[in-house]
């Protein structure tokens, strides 16, 4: 009886577990492929990422900023040589050196003597310069006798004629010869203060001698200066503006100028010259800033930078963080978020920088949010789904 009890049993908990068999609780399943966010459908401007790469990718955000447009260009430049207050000596004629009266970083005066020259043909000139004051001065003699002398009838009005001929040409001689000397860039007055073939180049302004080539003995082209004088109390600031800022600027107005040579000292300045032509290269426009410099601590060649404030106050401009603005293909973009794991690729136009931000000229409004840490990442992702996209294509 207990057998059969027993059998029982062990006959209802086989039906019990087919049971459970067949329900499907007791084994598990197989697990089913989850949907995969990078297979969804793609739509044009949007990018869905993976939930895994999410999770590893850390995503800041920031609102676009609305703000003045009043605000101060920066501008970087480099000085150079007031070219009203500029001049390159150099010799009229091909002539030896003799002598150099100046050396670089010298202050000179008007018509301080700067080099003494040595030259053939300029001696052949003078030489004919002075024949012709002699027979012109013979002449005027003779000239004067025959008039004395035709007073008292003792010579003809014909002679008279004839020797204020002898006059007129000796003029003529002694303009030609004055010419001459004109011609080869030296005076004939006696202010030359030299003789014979020797003549001396004088500073033609007040300055300082910035670049002395002259040796004694060399031979001096006329070609090439052998000094370079400047006055130093106004330099000249070129900029480059871009196009955006230069068309607000204006003469007049005035600029803060620093030099990293001169740490904590500004100058002042003020626009004279906007370029007028745009470069195809950097898009940029150039600025002439006439700066100051009355304690003579200025150079050409300095860099600078320039603060200029183009006065159009009421303006205003877009600015976002320079991370958020990336390069794709050929165009700049953000990314906008859309949901947790999808995000909008918007095209914009790109701006100045703004010292760590970048003016938005296009494709963004005030206060809307695009991703600042991780664009590059959203970016990469972007070009991959592209390529992806082109090899499907094909």
């Amino acid at each position: 009886m207990k057998n059969i009890q027993l059998l029982v049993v062990l006959l209802a908990l086989g039906l019990l577990a087919g049971c459970k068999s067949n329900s499907g609780e007791a084994v598990p399943a197989e697990p089913s492929a989850q949907p995969s966010s990078v297979n969804r459908p793609s739509q044009p401007g949007v990018l869905h990422i993976e939930a895994l790469m999410l999770r590893d990718l850390k995503i800041t955000t920031a609102a676009v900023e609305e703000r003045p447009g009043g605000e101060d260009v920066g501008l970087l430049g480099e000085l150079h040589v007031n070219e009203d207050r500029y001049a390159e000596v150099a010799s009229p004629v091909s002539a030896r050196i003799s002598a150099v009266h100046a050396v670089a970083g010298q202050s000179v005066a008007v018509g301080q003597p700067l080099v003494t020259l040595q030259s053939t043909d300029l001696g052949r000139a003078r030489a004919q310069l002075a024949s012709t004051q002699t027979r012109l001065a013979l002449a005027q003699q003779a000239l004067a006798r025959k008039r004395s002398l035709a007073e008292e009838n003792i010579v003809s009005q014909r002679e008279v004629q004839e020797a204020q001929a002898a006059v007129s040409s000796a003029e003529a001689e002694l303009q030609a010869a004055q010419a001459e000397l004109l011609a080869l860039g030296v005076s004939a007055g006696p202010q030359d203060g030299a003789e014979g073939p020797q003549f001396t180049l004088r500073s033609p302004l007040r300055g300082v001698v910035l670049e002395r080539t002259a040796v004694l003995g060399q031979t001096a082209d006329p070609q090439r200066a052998l000094l370079r004088i400047a006055n130093l109390s106004t330099l000249w600031l070129t900029v480059q503006a871009f196009e955006r800022d230069a068309v607000r600027l204006k003469t007049g107005l005035p600029a803060r100028v620093a030099f990293p040579a001169l740490l904590g000292r500004t100058f002042n300045g003020k626009i004279a010259v906007i370029g007028q032509q745009v470069d195809l290269q950097s898009r940029t426009i150039p600025v002439r800033i006439d700066v100051s410099n009355p304690q003579a601590l200025l150079r050409p060649g300095m860099s600078a930078n320039a603060w200029i404030t183009p006065g159009a106050q009421a303006a205003r401009l877009l600015a976002i963080p320079a991370a958020s603005m990336q390069r794709l293909g050929e165009e700049w973009v953000v990314f906008l978020p859309q949901a947790r794991d999808t995000f909008e690729i918007r095209r914009v136009g790109r701006g100045r920088d703004l010292a760590g931000e970048i003016e938005v000229l296009s494709g963004l409004t005030a206060g809307e949010t695009v991703v600042v840490d991780g664009a590059f990442l959203l970016k990469a992702e972007a070009d991959k789904t592209r390529g992806e996209g082109e090899e499907h294509d094909h």
